[in-house]
């Protein structure tokens, strides 16, 4: 369990604060109106941004002392965080393990219509493949905990279809805890298990 209790964070010196429980293997879908913090909970959650109090425990175990590297999670930033020198493949492989089955690389790559690409570099792509490239990486890489950030935004309706079956699938069937940021219902409705909806502070 993801376990998350009155967690603390400045932002323009203004605090936000946060208390939820996320059980292993539950899809978690994150509203709110912009400003409320949402992408700012992830940045905790991954290590990005500093707690300065509260609670974040993932199995019983704090991950306060823990470096953004040393955190079993993996995150999708809105920017797709690829490698711009390096070809898709190359992206893939650097989230990656080398153990990953081949099978289950090429079942993603054909699920969300991008096998054809992994010889483009990044800079050779719409944002909609990029995003797509951007996350497999992350739903494929082995660390429990999943972090995206409207991962499907700039998705047409056939590929947002396609993509969201997948990662709900993928994240299922790995018992993945994942927690997703956005701001469309559909999304919602087609990946989560449940939804909260953060609050300004008062």
């Amino acid at each position: 369990m993801l376990d998350i209790e009155d967690l603390q964070v400045l932002r323009d010196r203004q605090p936000l604060r946060y208390s939820l429980q996320v059980h292993r293997g539950e899809i978690l879908a994150i509203q709110g109106r912009s400003g409320v913090g949402k992408t700012t909970l992830l940045d905790c959650i991954a290590g990005f941004a500093t707690a300065t109090a509260g609670r974040l425990d993932w199995q019983g175990h704090s991950l306060l002392g823990l470096s953004a590297a040393q955190r079993p999670v993996s995150m999708l930033f809105q920017d797709h965080n690829l490698f711009e020198h390096l070809s898709v493949a190359d992206n893939l492989q650097l989230g990656l393990s080398v153990t990953l089955p081949q099978d289950r690389l090429q079942e993603a790559l054909d699920s969300l219509e991008v096998a054809g690409l992994l010889t483009r570099r990044p800079t050779e792509l719409s944002g909609g493949q990029r995003q797509r490239i951007a996350l497999i990486r992350t739903l494929l890489r082995p660390e429990p905990i999943v972090l995206l950030d409207e991962p499907f935004a700039e998705l047409d309706p056939h590929s947002r279809q396609c993509a969201t079956d997948w990662t709900r699938r993928t994240a299922k069937a790995a018992q993945k805890t994942l927690l997703m940021v956005t701001h469309q219902d559909e999304d919602v409705q087609q990946v989560a298990d449940r939804a909260i909806v953060l609050q300004r502070p008062a």
